[in-house]
């Protein structure tokens, strides 16, 4: 095995509500891979593209949101892909959502907006569930975190 890449992105999404952090899950559709999953929003990197555009560009792709304040999570996840013998690096990014209603696209049928207990609890995958939570902490106790890893989102996006 050779190959390490980064050809994915991972987003977790979240709204203040009454003074709280409440994060959306979006559930894949019948069809897709990982039918009924739960998840925040992923993609994959188009050539050219930056990561932290990528996450930007998914994020109106599949729930129709712009973000408001974006940021890097302290956090990188890997997964070994079998089939291609490579490992797969995935940056993690948070945002704080803009106003706006979701709008799924077909790779989903349904989301719902949580508490971290609940959210944490529907996600699959290790590293998915840790990304949100370590997120959480960046959001509720180590804000100090929040003004250096913030991602400066171009005007217009």
């Amino acid at each position: 095995m050779n190959d390490v890449i980064v050809r994915v992105i991972d987003l977790h999404l979240m709204r203040w509500v009454d003074g709280a952090p409440r994060y959306l899950l979006l559930q894949r559709s019948p069809g897709q891979l990982y039918e009924g999953l739960w998840q925040g929003v992923t993609g994959k990197i188009r050539p050219g593209e930056q990561a932290w555009e990528t996450a930007i560009r998914e994020l109106w792709e599949e729930a129709g949101l712009r973000p408001l304040k974006m940021w890097t999570v302290d956090q990188v996840n890997f997964y070994y892909e079998a089939a291609l013998d490579r490992m797969n690096s995935i940056p993690v990014f948070g945002v704080q959502l803009a106003p706006g209603e979701v709008t799924l696209s077909p790779e989903h049928q349904a989301y719902r907006w949580c508490p971290v207990e609940e959210a944490a609890d529907l996600l699959l995958w290790d590293q998915q569930r840790q990304g949100l939570l370590t997120f959480h902490d960046m959001l509720t106790n180590t804000t100090q975190k929040l003004r250096w890893l913030e991602i400066e989102i171009p005007a217009g996006t």
